[in-house]
Formats: structure tokens, sequence, C-alpha cells
């Protein structure tokens, strides 16, 4: 059976998150599912890089999925696109891979941005895509907090209690925050970036930087908590709906060319 990679985009709001629920909640993975079985008949399974939580949007979301007929990847991602509607959830790319491709276990990184808006006034447009604060913020301030995370730690503080992660050990490569007028405040863009991420290790992350940047926590906290492997040390978690998985890296990118 040809096996398709799908670069997908979505708007988690409506959804209680990528994976299939059992109960028959929408869900990101069961659209997609209804879309497949549109086009050839029968029930379909996808696997996705990364399970979003309910709530969680993305960019560059990546699954795969095998069918019996060799689409044309155009007429595939146009066809899948129809049936999707009008759920918020668009193929952006198809690809034709090799049978032993695994959007999850192939995957060499994941990326994923954090969008923070800090204005007095509600947002409008953003509303439901941004986590939005009140006060200024010292991104200077989040900037030396978030230094104590890169590299190789135990991230037991950042992670869910209910993860199932077999190790709270990680990689963290990247993080970098990114500052940008937005109308009356400021917006900031954390983006990070790692083999792989624990439960709720960038909410928690970005909701202790938060609290660097308001001026509750010293930078140095961060470390601290960190060091403490307790989940007690960390940081209030934000809120879902400004966090986006932007991309996916794989040894070669099935996407190019």
């Amino acid at each position: 059976m040809p096996r398709f990679a799908l670069r997908i985009e979505y708007d988690g709001g409506p959804f209680a998150g990528w994976q299939r629920q059992a109960e028959g909640r929408a869900s990101v993975q069961g659209a997609v599912e209804a879309a497949l079985a549109r086009l050839e008949p029968g029930p379909h399974t996808i696997a996705a890089a990364g399970r979003t939580d309910a709530g969680v949007h993305a960019t560059g979301q990546v699954a795969h999925c095998d069918l019996a007929r060799d689409w044309d990847m155009f007429r595939l991602s146009e066809a899948l696109n129809w049936h999707l509607k009008p759920a918020p959830v668009a193929v952006v790319q198809v690809a034709r891979v090799a049978d032993d491709f695994h959007a999850r276990f192939s995957a060499t990184e994941r990326r994923y941005t954090f969008r923070l808006v800090q204005r007095r006034a509600p947002v409008t447009h953003d509303k439901g895509l941004v986590w939005q604060v009140l006060n200024p913020l010292d991104g200077d301030a989040m900037r030396a907090g978030a230094a104590h995370l890169v590299g190789h730690h135990d991230f037991t503080t950042f992670r869910s209690s209910i993860c199932q992660a077999k190790s709270p050990v990680k990689t963290l490569d990247e993080i970098r925050i990114e500052e940008l007028d937005y109308p009356g405040g400021r917006e900031f863009r954390f983006h990070l970036r790692a083999r792989s991420f624990l439960h709720n290790q960038v909410r928690s992350i970005v909701g202790t930087l938060e609290r660097v940047g308001a001026g509750a926590w010293a930078p140095e906290a961060v470390r601290d908590a960190l060091e403490a492997r307790s989940r007690a040390a960390c940081g209030p978690v934000c809120p879902p709906q400004g966090l986006y998985l932007t991309g996916v890296g794989y040894p070669v990118d099935p996407f190019a060319g």
C-alpha cells in the first residue's frame, strides 16, 4: 500500500486535541481519518509526529497514512481539503514516502512556538490564538531564565504529573524569545526546539518564564526550579491557546523538492 506524508495545519480551539477520542469528541485525527474514508471507504488510522492537547494549534504537524490507491499528490491534497470542510484543518502538502517512514518515530526534532501578548485592551482578531497578560514583561529577564533550561537535563519540574514518558531526561536544543510590536502592546514568541518534549513541558516552561518577565521570579529561580526536580517547584502552567506545533524535522525532508 502506498504511504503518504501529510503536512497539516489546524486551529485547535474546537478540538479535544489531536488524538481520536473514544467517547466521540471532536479530534483533529478523527477529522482527517473521516476525510480519508470519503476517498477510500473503510477504517483509516493515521499516525502523527505530535499528539497536541486540546486547544493547541499546528502550522507544521506531520502525519502519515497508507492508502490502497497510488494517488497523485496534488489531487490527494485537494480531495482531502474538500472533505475536511468546514473543520479548521488543512492539508498543506502531501508527499509519497517510503514504507518505513513513520511520522512519529522517524522524526529527529520538533519545533514549537508559543505566542504571548501583553496589552491592556482585550485581543480581538487573535482571540483563542494567543495567551494575553495585562502587565509589561521584561524580555531580557526571560531570556536569562530560559538559558538555564537549554541542554540535557532532568525536566521533572516541567512535565505533567500524568506524563507517560519513560524518562524525564530530555535535551532542549533551543529556546529563543522574539519580541514583536503588537497593537497597543507587545508580543513575545517563545521558539523551542528538541528531539521530543514531555507532556506540558512547553506550557510549563513558558508559564514559569512569564513569572520571571513579570518580576515575580528572579532568572536564577528557574535554575533552582529545574534542579529541584519537583512538579511543585514549577511556575503556573500557561493556557493552551498560545501554543503551536510549527515543524517536524526528519533525516530527509519528505516535502523537499
